[in-house]
């Protein structure tokens, strides 16, 4: 596993509306979400379901509120073009869409100022900021962002807490608040943990191959995938939107359905 640190500069302006060029120049396609002023959540509670997404509705499991489509196309994709990337502020993942180069990802976002980068294959970029106040939103303390590249693998994040829960996909809210936010089963992620109100310990990240997902459904098959050798990449965000924000990438390689990785543990709060 390969560890990379950085601190990202958070915007000060309230109100960006940033596009390298438009989508005509670009290619590039962006429905949603859009620039400037937003106060918008796509699921309201875990019950929730993305109905809204094209070609076919994402499969989320997350079980947080306000989880937001990311959805467009590249007008010069097709299903045998590479990947494009998706870049979330400055969380970067591959953007895989269908033989029309539409794609659609669910995201959580938090509150202030939040970008997306969209890069086609052929490198042009559309790039757009916003700021979000939901006045219900909190700025998460502690984020871990799973992203992978391969579409047809399903791949899962797995916390474990400092007093012993465990956030998953069959058990994605904690008991004392925070959980997954995104657990996203097509396409290559992302899957998102976040809290807003971290417990002072330490934090086990794994992240287990599950199996393989396709327009049929769920399969455990060890040649239904696309790449012999998976590159997970997991992010880890400290006092996300803020001045003290702190990224943390760990790439992590996965080879077998089955395969469970422990990436890192990570300490929130003081030493005693």
């Amino acid at each position: 596993m390969i560890p990379r640190t950085c601190k990202r500069r958070i915007p000060v302006a309230l109100l960006l509306v940033a596009t390298a060029a438009t989508a005509a120049d670009t290619g590039i396609v962006l429905d949603s979400p859009r620039g400037g002023w937003r106060n918008g959540s796509l699921a309201e509670d875990k019950e929730s379901a993305i109905v809204a997404a094209y070609p076919k509705p994402p499969v989320d499991r997350g079980g947080q509120k306000n989880r937001t489509l990311i959805e467009g196309q590249l007008r010069q994709a097709g299903k045998n073009r590479p990947p494009g990337r998706l870049i979330v502020n400055g969380i970067d993942m591959p953007l895989y869409t269908d033989a029309q180069g539409r794609f659609v990802k669910p995201w959580a976002f938090g509150p202030g100022s939040n970008s997306v980068e969209i890069v086609a294959p052929g490198g042009t970029r559309r790039r757009l900021q916003f700021y979000e106040n939901h006045a219900e939103k909190t700025h998460s303390k502690l984020r871990v962002v799973l992203g992978w590249d391969d579409p047809r693998a399903e791949v899962d994040l797995h916390i474990l807490t400092p007093d012993g829960e465990h956030a998953f996909w069959a058990q994605p809210l904690l008991k004392r608040g925070g959980g997954l936010d995104v657990d996203s089963v097509d396409g290559g992620g992302p899957e998102i943990f976040s809290t807003a109100t971290p417990l002072s310990g330490n934090y086990l990240v794994y992240v287990n191959y599950w199996g393989n997902f396709n327009a049929a459904g769920y399969n455990f098959d060890p040649d239904a995938h696309d790449k012999p050798l998976i590159t997970t990449r997991i992010t880890i965000v400290s006092n996300e939107n803020t001045p003290d924000e702190r990224q943390e990438t760990v790439v992590v390689p996965l080879r077998r359905v089955g395969d469970l990785t422990f990436v890192r543990s990570l300490r929130y709060g003081e030493k005693k």
